[in-house]
């Protein structure tokens, strides 16, 4: 009954597989995203230990300047003089930058800080820092008041 066995694979070639199992690493990549998952809550960021320095003193800033803004649109300014007295002066735009001029040639490194209303237009306030920065203060800052 038994017979001679043929192959039947004799007469043609054999082909080449052309696809690649992805299976191993998509479990290495799994793998290797628990490990990933588990150890990243347990690296603690890095804390830096800065130098102190013994004898330092704050540095003297003059106080700033501060313009407000009401709602109808007037303009005054708050400063203190070189005495220190407290001086406030209600100004047009004209002479608002005139006023910081003179008193960035004797304190050129005094803040500005603006100080509007609420239902002052945001066009309004730009159109003042723009000012200010144009005629060279360095610092210039918005008053808030916090919630």
């Amino acid at each position: 009954m038994a017979g001679p066995i043929r192959s039947s694979m004799r007469g043609s070639s054999r082909r080449a597989m052309a696809d690649i199992n992805v299976v191993p690493y998509i479990d290495v990549m799994l793998v290797l995203l628990v490990i990933f998952m588990v150890t990243a809550p347990l690296v603690s960021p890095s804390i830096i230990n800065l130098p102190t320095v013994g004898n330092a003193q704050p540095q003297e800033q003059p106080p700033p300047l501060v313009i407000n803004i009401k709602a109808d649109g007037s303009m005054n300014i708050r400063y203190k003089d070189d005495n220190g007295a407290s001086q406030e002066q209600k100004m047009t735009k004209n002479d608002l930058n005139t006023f910081v001029l003179n008193r960035q040639e004797s304190h050129p490194d005094q803040p500005v800080i603006i100080a509007a209303d609420k239902t002052v237009k945001y066009e309004a306030i730009m159109n003042v820092m723009s000012d200010m920065k144009a005629r060279g203060v360095k610092r210039v800052g918005l008053l808030v008041k916090s919630q």
